[in-house]
């Protein structure tokens, strides 16, 4: 399994956004390996990207955006956040440096190893670099 990054999402929906055709190609390839997946912080944080104005597009409504969501609610797992993804972000916390926004994408991480997942797909490697140790982060 596959847990997808917000900024994959964003692009692979988004036609004039950069990596547009990277994260589409990206998710067709990996999801015809294994099983992709999700949690509601994903969904959240792409409710909020996609209904405010980007570079390379104006902002969508909110009901386009909730539409967007639950398409990806059939195409992915879900993963849920809860005691055992709270727990992991404590363990986190105590192993490695983090803090301020930084502690959302500790979550991300969190998330995933309380789901024994440990391939994260994003484009933004560098925000999850300091957790290489315990997760793959796989870059379209």
């Amino acid at each position: 399994m596959t847990f997808v990054d917000t900024n994959i999402l964003v692009y692979s929906t988004a036609a004039a956004a950069p990596f547009h055709v990277r994260a589409r190609a990206a998710l067709g390839t990996l999801a015809a390996e294994a099983p992709l997946s999700l949690s509601r912080q994903i969904l959240r944080e792409y409710l909020s990207v996609m209904t405010r104005p980007q570079p390379w597009g104006k902002a969508l409504s909110l009901s386009e955006a909730t539409a967007d969501t639950a398409f990806f609610l059939q195409r992915f797992s879900l993963l849920e956040d809860g005691p055992m993804v709270w727990d992991a972000l404590l363990d986190l916390c105590r192993r490695f440096t983090f803090g301020g926004r930084q502690v959302h994408d500790a979550n991300i991480v969190a998330t995933m190893l309380a789901h024994d997942e440990r391939r994260l797909l994003t484009f933004n490697d560098a925000d999850f670099r300091r957790f290489a140790s315990v997760i793959d982060i796989v870059v379209p």
